[in-house]
């Protein structure tokens, strides 16, 4: 709703108040204040593009047309080529995603109970924040063979130390203040960290498992292109270079848009309603 404020003619009954008078937004005004609206516009016009230039181009096994990969796309998830792997890849990912973030809490909980415990935190993430996670598969296919585990240990690396370091920074951002009102109320060791803590260092809590979970996807997509010609098998990774050898593009781009999916989904009914429900409802973060 629209206010507008009309100013008052001068005369002996006129106040200095300006006269307030509201007028209903127009559809295309309420249309245009729609987040979800303005997103729809663009992912529409994305898909014109698509459409337009991949039928201007008009070769199919170097980019095909949005509704063809939107038939292959539905084809591979109805027939089980896609949706097995999509299940064996997401079943990966929380494994090894679950058992990064648990690690760099430990590590964190270490690095802020003492001084060498933040010395260790700060030298393990130099020496190996830097290295992919990708560059470790071949030693972890050596050390734990054509298997799950050879996975999982690079995604644990892909995560743990992004989580450690935002964990970490976003404790040492909690002011005296409230670490002084936890102890007046006697809160000391596990209960002091999950009441005071961490509800006010979330906000980098959730920027690390974000962060986290990009990596881990990516790392996992990567991984999973290795380990499926080591073992002729895997998720999405996998799928999608068999079909490139296949010369099947449209099923290739159809494995890129399960791995968008996927991802829109984690972001949109994962972080962002824990996003809504805590550090934007507490007002520390804008929408």
């Amino acid at each position: 709703m629209l206010i507008d404020r009309a100013i008052p003619e001068s005369g002996p009954d006129c106040t200095d108040e300006p006269v307030v008078v509201q007028r209903p937004l127009s559809v295309w005004e309420r249309l245009g204040n729609s987040t979800l609206f303005r997103r729809l516009v663009l992912l529409g016009l994305l898909a014109a593009l698509w459409e337009g230039y991949a039928r201007h181009l008009d070769v199919v096994i170097m980019f095909p047309t949005l509704s063809e990969t939107a038939d292959a796309f539905w084809r591979s998830m109805l027939d089980g080529s896609l949706s097995v792997r999509v299940l064996a890849s997401l079943k990966t990912l929380m494994a090894g995603y679950a058992l990064g973030v648990l690690a760099a809490a430990v590590l964190t909980m270490i690095a802020i109970s003492s001084r060498v415990g933040t010395d260790l935190l700060r030298i393990l993430t130099a020496l190996f924040n830097p290295l992919p996670a990708i560059a470790l598969l071949p030693l972890s296919l050596l050390w734990f063979g054509l298997g799950e585990i050879s996975l999982v240990f690079v995604l644990v690396h892909a995560v743990l130390w992004p989580m450690a370091l935002n964990l970490h920074s976003g404790f040492l951002g909690v002011g005296e203040t409230l670490r002084m009102v936890g102890r007046n109320y006697g809160l000391r060791g596990p209960r002091f960290i999950l009441l005071i803590m961490v509800p006010a260092a979330f906000p980098s809590i959730l920027t690390g498992l974000k962060v986290s979970w990009a990596f881990a996807w990516r790392t996992l997509i990567a991984a999973e292109m290795v380990f499926g010609i080591s073992s002729g098998g895997g998720g999405i990774g996998w799928f999608i270079y068999e079909n490139r050898n296949l010369l099947e593009t449209a099923n290739v781009f159809a494995g890129l848009a399960a791995i968008i999916l996927i991802g829109l989904l984690a972001d949109a009914a994962v972080f962002g309603v824990v996003e809504a429900r805590t550090v934007r409802r507490w007002g520390v973060q804008r929408s």
